[in-house]
């Protein structure tokens, strides 16, 4: 076997006998064993507790026993997960001193009871806070369709190890984008889920009142089945909803007749390049939005999100700014610092306003069901690029990548990034999002099934 298939695919494959976990397996460690010195997706590498994993679900089947849904499939996690025996990184130089972790995150948990095997941790800028996935302590990761270009982050790794086939589902963290800037510029599926959705215990926090976990995957059927896996409520984690939704993977079969699908114009177009404007074009055409839409206040909540993120990042990490200093990432020590000492009463603020937003943001899906925009203002930069030119502003790399994602992850609502492909030779991918109302993350998935099947939608695969 040269080449594993897709998740949903592999799933039925090892189901069926047709192939065992074992060779499933075999197939993912030589892809990453012969790709990852280009990509450097991976952090760390978990083998033997895959062969073990994979054993057991090959035990499981000789049995003639029911197999779980993701039995035999490869995946990887973000490195600020949790994984039992090793050290959680998030990126970091300074957690280098800290123990091993003494179980796996909740999420990982989910994973192995659905039967996924993990092969490793992933890549990505330090402590979350960037969006290239530049780390100065573990390397850059590099995008899988041209290498001298990002793969966004801060769950770079993430994104670039599902592109560059090496894993089919990768688990990520999605604060301000963190999902959908991998998913846009690698070209791969993203899901950030509503806010509360999934448990975050066992991940590494960034900040904590925005901080959302999900899959990166290489269809729209496997993004489902993680997202399926992943769902259960969790008293360990106060952010985490008791709802759960079941057999969403089946809900997102059913097209989007009858949904009120609009396309997200003004601030949304604004920021975003003329190959950005073309994808989401193309994606409103072909799932039929029938108009235009205004998001409430999508500057404001950029801005509300900003001082969040700095603020609550900044006294996370205080006690080791202190004292560890030069072991923080060149990139965002002085952001952390920066966010640390913001007035308390910047953070209220903001946090009263974000009140205030969430309500408005809430009584635009009275009129629309799922809405439509870029993903990215373009596709992905050079990696070393300190500005970017979006239809003449000239504007900071790292902080303007995520102009399309904060206002959307301040609210809360669900998103799937689905990877379009804009005219012209040589173009890179780009993502357009496609966003619900919160808890109805199956319509986002209905919508993306429709793209997906269409064509406008996909993955393309790499030469490495």
């Amino acid at each position: 076997m040269s080449a594993l298939p897709g998740a949903a695919q592999l799933a039925r494959a090892i189901a069926s006998g047709e192939i065992s976990a074992g060779e499933a397996l075999d197939a993912c460690l030589q892809r990453i064993e012969s790709s990852d010195a280009k990509i450097n997706a991976f952090i760390g590498r978990t083998f033997a507790r895959a062969r073990q994993e994979a054993d057991a679900v090959d035990a499981l089947r000789s049995s003639g026993a029911p197999l779980p849904p993701l039995a035999g499939v490869p995946y990887a996690v973000k490195s600020l997960f949790d994984v039992q025996g090793e050290v959680t990184l998030a990126g970091s130089k300074v957690n280098q001193r800290n123990a091993p972790a003494q179980a796996d995150a909740f999420l990982v948990t989910q994973m192995q009871r659905a039967g996924a095997v993990l092969v490793g941790t992933l890549n990505m800028d330090e402590y979350a806070y960037g969006f290239t996935t530049e780390n100065t302590h573990y390397g850059p990761t590099h995008n899988p369709h041209e290498l001298s270009r990002s793969a966004g982050g801060s769950s770079g790794g993430s994104g670039a190890a599902v592109a560059a086939a090496q894993v089919p589902i990768a688990l990520a963290s999605d604060t301000n984008g963190s999902i959908r800037v991998p998913a846009s510029f690698c070209g791969v599926w993203g899901l950030k889920p509503t806010f509360g959705r999934l448990s975050r215990r066992g991940s590494y926090p960034f900040v904590h009142s925005i901080d959302h976990l999900g899959p990166l995957a290489d269809s729209v059927e496997a993004l489902a089945l993680a997202y399926d896996a992943l769902q259960s409520p969790d008293s360990q984690d106060p952010a985490c909803h008791a709802l759960r939704v079941q057999a969403i993977g089946s809900a997102c079969g059913l097209g989007t007749n009858g949904l009120r699908i609009g396309r997200l114009g003004g601030y949304f177009e604004e920021f975003a390049t003329p190959s950005a404007n073309e994808a989401a074009e193309t994606a409103a055409r072909v799932l039929g939005a029938t108009g235009m839409a205004l998001w409430p206040d999508a500057a404001l909540a950029r801005a509300a999100a900003f001082i969040t993120t700095a603020s609550e990042g900044g006294r996370l990490h205080l006690a080791d700014l202190k004292t560890q200093m030069d072991d923080f990432e060149p990139l965002s020590v002085d952001r952390f610092i920066a966010g640390a000492l913001q007035p308390a009463s910047w953070y209220l603020r903001a946090q009263q306003f974000r009140r205030a937003y969430r309500a408005r943001v809430n009584a635009l899906f009275q009129d629309w069901d799922v809405l439509i925009a870029p993903a990215t203002p373009l596709s992905a930069p050079l990696l070393g690029a300190e500005w970017l030119d979006i239809n003449g502003q000239r504007l900071p790399c790292s902080a303007s990548i995520g102009l399309l994602t904060q206002p959307i992850s301040f609210s809360g609502c669900p998103v799937v990034s689905a990877p379009l492909w804009p005219s012209g030779t040589g173009a890179m991918p780009i993502g357009v999002q496609l966003i619900a109302a919160p808890w109805r993350e199956d319509l986002a998935l209905r919508a993306a099934l429709v793209l997906q099947q269409s064509g406008a939608a996909h993955l393309k695969p790499v030469r490495l």
